[in-house]
């Protein structure tokens, strides 16, 4: 293949799945007007790609990493994603209610403008900080990042619960799955082109410039509900369907009171509880194929296509991941979730063996992890994307998408945790065998995410229900 031809081939590979992904969206038909789907463009996809810049900005430390060569080891990687990532799992229990409090509009505008200074700050830190103080500075400003980073998934689930109706959530739930696979694919390829080109501090500048132009963006056209955009509010058909929508105006006590009763009723809901369990094991696996796999091929020096462009393959396996999940959850199960959850960790449980068996072959290895990446991806923009919104109703849908999402970010801080003690040495790490501990590391979360899953089979959410 010519040199032009594989550099553009990934592009058009994405292009192709994107736009016949997009082509192929069913559409529920409620009655919406154009002006009213207009408008409702306008305010999610602003809003959906600073989600997805956020995400640029997350997981360019991956590739950051392999820059440094000795300054971040394996350990020093895993440990600093391990306390990001924990502290992004906590931050819910301030975010979430903060989120309900004060509209995702505002929180996503927070979210975009402080990761935009962390990122700066940590391409600055790599381009003239002291190197012997590295990992604890680095650690730090990514531990910051991860705080701001928290307030996204709360933000663009608590906005677009006020604009999809029940039965579009699924579809949307996939659309969610093409936001967080375009922001990988930012993340991991668009950061190994600027690392060809540019010096290591530039993985960091350019989110951080992104994140202050799609601030603005969403300064501009981001709406919390239809009526702030001059529209008639839309009955959901969730959980807070027959409930009027109550807004916080006392003082500290009252909304620490008002939190503490919506939380409970939340803490009371088994369905919620066994969802943000399964997330935990999402959190896991996600984290563990995404950095463990890139990490894997760059260090053992798997040589393919899939390998060379993890990125573009991640983002095509979770477009086509979440898009599958939400057709079937829509038009197989009626908008259950529990069925399509079920499936997909099926696949990973099948996929951690085969991964295992085939540790020695590049191209098995890199295949196999792309079919899981679409399972899990489809898992989580099912439950974080659409069930959060399902049965917290767009009412108190930031605290149930803070427990949720806090999960997930708790489980992949576990997985960090796991890396950091066996990942193999600098000595050891071009050596495939000493990989083997990542297909048996996943194999546990995948069983167990299966068995909890089934737990929720029939789960639907009953309109009124959460208040």
């Amino acid at each position: 293949m010519p040199e032009w031809l594989e550099e553009l081939a990934p592009i058009f590979i994405l292009l192709t799945v994107i736009t016949l992904v997009v082509w192929r969206l069913p559409h529920v038909e409620l009655g919406h007007s154009k002006e009213f789907k207009r408008r409702r463009f306008m305010n999610w996809f602003p809003l959906g790609m600073t989600y997805a810049f956020l995400y640029m900005g997350r997981y360019n430390l991956t590739v950051a990493t392999s820059s440094l060569g000795d300054l971040i080891t394996n350990a020093d990687f895993g440990s600093i994603k391990m306390v990001g990532t924990w502290v992004y799992g906590l931050s819910f229990l301030i975010n979430g209610p903060l989120t309900d409090r004060i509209g995702g509009r505002k929180t996503m505008l927070i979210a975009a403008l402080g990761a935009a200074f962390a990122n700066a700050a940590m391409g600055l830190l790599i381009w003239s900080g002291p190197r012997e103080n590295l990992v604890p500075q680095l650690g730090f400003l990514y531990a910051l990042n991860m705080y701001f980073q928290s307030f996204g998934a709360v933000s663009i689930v608590k906005v677009n619960a006020a604009w999809f109706h029940l039965r579009e959530r699924g579809t949307f739930g996939g659309i969610f799955g093409i936001l967080i696979s375009l922001g990988i694919y930012f993340a991991f390829d668009w950061s190994a082109l600027i690392l060809e080109h540019a010096e290591t501090q530039w993985v960091f500048f350019v989110p951080s410039i992104l994140l202050i132009v799609f601030f603005i963006a969403s300064f501009i056209w981001v709406r919390d509900t239809p009526s702030d955009a001059g529209f008639p509010d839309i009955e959901t058909g969730d959980a807070s369907s027959g409930h009027a929508q109550h807004v916080h105006k006392g003082g500290v006590k009252e909304t620490i009171r008002s939190i503490g009763y919506v939380g409970g009723l939340m803490l009371r809901n088994p369905v919620i509880i066994i969802i943000a369990a399964i997330e935990f094991c999402s959190g896991f696996l996600r984290s563990g194929l995404m950095d463990g796999y890139g990490l894997f091929s760059r260090q053992t020096n798997v040589d393919n296509f899939l390998s060379h462009n993890w990125g573009m393959v991640q983002c095509c396996a979770g477009i086509l991941g979440g898009i599958i999940a939400g057709l079937i959850s829509d038009r197989v199960f009626n908008s259950r979730r529990g069925p399509v959850a079920s499936i997909l960790y099926g696949v990973m449980i099948v996929g951690s063996i085969v991964m295992w068996l085939t540790m020695d072959n590049g191209l098995a290895v890199s295949a196999t992890v792309s079919i899981m990446t679409l399972s899990i991806i489809g898992v989580h923009g099912m439950l974080s994307g659409a069930a959060s919104m399902d049965f917290g109703g767009k009412q108190n849908v930031g605290i149930v998408v803070g427990i949720i999402d806090g999960l997930v970010y708790l489980g992949q801080g576990a997985q960090y945790l796991c890396f950091s003690r066996l990942a193999p040495s600098a000595e050891a790490q071009a050596v495939t065998s000493n990989w083997s501990f990542l297909p048996m590391m996943y194999l546990p979360a995948a069983v167990l995410g299966l068995v909890l899953a089934t737990r929720i089979w029939n789960a639907k959410p009953t309109t009124g229900g959460a208040h």
